[in-house]
């Protein structure tokens, strides 16, 4: 197998800039939101144990850092597959356990659907990016 046979490249897949813009548009939106949650990862482990899930002061800076690596993968296009499994993983289990809008308080509702729509674009836009990544 050659180089050619193997080259994931914009040039060799006949993908042109606007598939490299939205690929560097995601990674970096994912990798910057997630990596707000470092600001903060007090507020970020008392929301993820709020919303059950387990060893929160475990798993909120796992996925936090999982999802910078992720979003700069796809914004690199470095270990697509690895990267946008990762996006696509954490977007699907994120969405609807931590931004259940339809169970949240009314102060809350509309900041969590708000969060569940735009996690559901990311999710939409990281499931392009993985079927891509699988096509090469």
């Amino acid at each position: 197998m050659s180089d050619e046979d193997t080259d994931t490249s914009d040039e060799a897949t006949g993908r042109g800039a606007p598939s490299r813009l939205g690929r560097v548009l995601l990674g970096v939106g994912l990798a910057a939101q997630a990596s707000e949650d470092f600001r903060d990862m007090d507020d970020t482990i008392e929301y993820a144990e709020s919303a059950g899930v387990p060893l929160p002061d475990v798993a909120a800076p796992f996925a936090s850092g999982m999802m910078v690596v992720a979003g700069l993968g796809i914004a690199l296009w470095r270990l697509p597959r690895v990267a946008t499994g990762a996006a696509v993983a954490f977007l699907t289990a994120v969405t609807a356990t931590m931004h259940d809008f339809w169970n949240a308080d009314e102060d809350d509702k509309s900041g969590e659907r708000l969060a569940f729509f735009g996690n559901l674009a990311m999710l939409g836009g990281a499931l392009v990016f993985l079927r891509d990544a699988y096509k090469n």
